[in-house]
């Protein structure tokens, strides 16, 4: 059996704050009424000059560092965005040549927030084909160059961040221990961007250039079935709650993340999320808390972590892992 490993993680945010104090000056809304609706703080926010491409880039040579990895013999990068720099050339192809990659395939995943998830399912089975050995996935995504800040009800929750992960062959054994992938695309009319097309389901969509979302019907259908869809994978992994030892959901509102917990029966201080200091970056949620899970030295080697990934489409992806990463070299740098 060709077995697969997460090796090294690395993860990077912009310098720049917006807190729930600016955000007071900018919309009607207060710090008090921000936290208790979704638990978030503040976010970080991208420079006008600054793009899904150079957050990828700070992401992956953090990993570098901090492991004493290399990059150059990586032969597939996957790029898990809602917001490239550009419709086309994807942003994985824009990295592999800042990075030096010369013999990679690359493709940018379009899954929302469950779009890293997604794109450790792919590498999994990339490397279990026996077509790769070495493949760079990163979750990223710059929501604030598509957040319409004068609507208090979105623009409160989203920031930039990326989050990347090395996945290699691994002779002995794999970590992957169970997945389960779904989509509900009845619903796609509650989170999305217009484009070429203005209508979805028969529903005329707002054409605008920023992001909508209808939060209440998300939330609703997020409660609904997530949970169950946990424990499906659960029992095709043939294993329980029990037996992990953290459960990383997508980091879209801690109010949506304490029902889920409640209904799959997993406590919330056994729960890692990033939210609190950075906001709902899409798909980079996921690979940034199980970075700050290792960075406070909550994660360990040997730990299984759940992680279950939802977002527009409607779309949803879980990842059964266990922790097996080579031993950091470096101290991170702060974030």
């Amino acid at each position: 059996m060709i077995g697969t490993r997460v090796t090294a993680i690395g993860s990077y945010v912009p310098e720049k704050k917006l807190t729930n104090y600016d955000l007071e000056e900018m919309v009607e809304t207060t710090n008090d009424w921000i936290v208790q609706r979704t638990g978030i703080h503040e976010r970080r926010i991208a420079r006008s000059d600054e793009f899904t491409s150079d957050l990828c880039v700070s992401a992956v040579k953090d990993l570098m560092h901090r492991y004493n990895k290399t990059v150059e013999d990586v032969d597939m990068i996957m790029v898990a965005t809602s917001t490239p720099d550009f419709p086309f050339p994807s942003v994985a192809s824009i990295i592999q040549n800042r990075l030096n990659i010369t013999q990679a395939g690359a493709i940018d995943l379009s899954a929302a927030c469950a779009g890293f998830v997604y794109g450790l399912h792919t590498a999994h089975s990339f490397i279990q084909s026996g077509l790769h050995q070495k493949v760079l996935v990163i979750g990223v995504d710059t929501l604030s160059k598509i957040t319409d800040y004068t609507d208090r009800s979105t623009c409160i929750l989203f920031g930039d961040a990326a989050g990347a992960v090395l996945v290699e062959k691994e002779e002995e054994s794999t970590d992957f221990i169970g997945s389960h992938l779904g989509s509900d695309g009845s619903a796609a009319q509650h989170v999305y961007q217009t484009s070429l097309a203005n209508k979805v389901n028969d529903v005329e969509l707002v054409d605008t250039q920023y992001l909508v979302q209808n939060g209440r019907e998300v939330f609703k259908w997020v409660v609904r079935n997530v949970p169950k869809s946990v424990r499906h994978l659960l029992e095709k992994a043939e294993t329980s709650m029990d037996e992990v030892d953290w459960f990383i959901p997508h980091s879209a509102n801690l109010r949506l993340i304490e029902p889920i917990c409640e209904k799959i029966g997993h406590p919330i201080e056994k729960t890692l999320y990033s939210l609190e200091k950075f906001g709902n970056t899409s798909a980079a949620t996921i690979p940034l808390a199980l970075d700050l899970g290792i960075r406070e030295g909550k994660v360990h080697n040997g730990d299984q972590v759940l992680m279950y990934g939802f977002g527009s489409g409607l779309v949803h992806a879980g990842q059964l892992l266990k922790i097996h990463f080579d031993e950091q070299v470096n101290t991170p740098a702060p974030l």
